[in-house]
């Protein structure tokens, strides 16, 4: 099979995550970047196509340009990936579908809710593939989590505890990463719930299979003169009858990206934490402990399907991240990716956090999530 054809939509100059794509989408040789517009400034697009090695007539100054050149060419993009800020996701997206290219996309979806819904309108007339980089649940321990969640061995699951603790902006925020997470035209709604509180949200019902039904949100922007939130507690009911709780937060000194959930059932409770992904804790009722380790014997299909190397030998974040350019690649090619997050998973996290800013901001105690 020949390699797919990636576009990518930002990841210019200074940018973090445009070159994680990169390197996440070509690490199993299935994708290949090729052509973008990774800037609104011209010169700073062939910049970035530069340092990418890709052909400089192939890096745009537009979305417009990209799009009507890639269409005149036997060898255009297969699909665009959208790594610009919020508030620029839609109308990328839109663009793409426009154009009939599918689209994968970081999160958080879209800069607001409305927007989200138009996006998915948009999807559903388009009918093209469509992906959504929750990047947690690209990990294979995660998956295997989920499965085992789903498979009963934790009976009905009772209570969930998910933490998302960093510190990189308890004090002043300098540089392009930070300037743009904290500004309301670019981030959109919400500053930390919006950039890894939805993270949060997202891997919680990703591994429990279950619905949050309703919220208790408190938000607060905690550094003088910011606008956005920076730090959030959020009391969670799920539709089972669960209870959970949801912490992020970016002005925790010391932390760096603490990423952790524990799921609790009747029959047993588990552990998985982001900054030591190739470990899962299983701890049985009966007293009974199990740690479940990456690349061996004990992980069931969904983990060891995603899994490259063997136990011992430790994969993380871009490994986890390319197994979701790996499920989008197997749903280009008109195969089933059924743990990729798509349009829905991206519009639950936008009602989320609208949802969530909106009750802060109200001090509405207790309101329903809408499904």
């Amino acid at each position: 099979m020949r390699r797919l054809r990636m576009g990518m939509i930002g990841g210019g100059p200074g940018s973090f995550i445009g070159p994680v794509h990169r390197l996440a989408a070509e690490l199993d040789r299935e994708i290949e970047l090729v052509a973008g517009a990774f800037s609104s400034d011209a010169a700073r697009s062939r910049e970035a196509g530069v340092s990418y090695g890709i052909d400089k007539a192939r890096a745009y100054p537009s979305l417009d340009a990209m799009f009507a050149a890639e269409a005149e060419r036997d060898d255009a993009i297969d699909f665009v990936s959208i790594v610009s800020p919020n508030h620029h996701h839609l109308p990328a997206a839109r663009a793409a579908l426009v154009a009939g290219v599918p689209v994968m996309t970081d999160k958080p979806l879209t800069g607001d809710l409305d927007e989200a819904g138009e996006l998915a309108a948009l999807v559903a007339g388009a009918g093209l593939p469509f992906g959504v980089t929750y990047t947690y649940s690209g990990y294979p321990l995660v998956r295997e989590a989920r499965e085992r969640v789903a498979g009963g061995e934790l009976g009905t699951i009772r209570k969930v505890v998910v933490e998302y603790p960093q510190g990189w902006l308890a004090g002043e925020a300098n540089g392009k990463q930070a300037e743009w997470r904290l500004d309301p035209a670019r981030a959109g709604l919400g500053g930390c719930i919006g950039d890894i509180g939805v993270h949060a949200f997202h891997l919680a019902e990703f591994i429990t299979g279950e619905t949050v039904s309703e919220i208790f949100a408190d938000l607060g922007s905690v550094v003088p003169g910011r606008v956005l939130d920076d730090d959030c507690s959020i009391l969670m009911r799920f539709a089972n009858g669960a209870r959970g709780v949801l912490l992020a937060s970016q002005i925790e000194v010391g932390e760096l990206n603490g990423l952790r959930i524990r799921v609790y059932g009747d029959r047993a409770g588990l552990l998985w934490k982001q900054e030591e992904p190739n470990s899962l804790l299983v701890q049985h009722i009966d007293g009974r402990a199990e740690l479940v380790r990456a690349g061996t014997a004990q992980l069931g299909p969904a983990a060891a399907s995603r899994t490259r190397t063997p136990g011992g030998h430790p994969e993380g974040y871009l490994e986890a991240f390319a197994n979701l350019y790996r499920d989008f690649a197997a749903q280009l090619r008109g195969e089933s990716a059924p743990l990729l997050p798509g349009i829905e998973a991206g519009v639950r996290g936008m009602t989320f956090i609208a949802t969530a800013v909106a009750a802060s901001r109200g001090r509405a105690g207790w309101v329903p999530l809408a499904a």
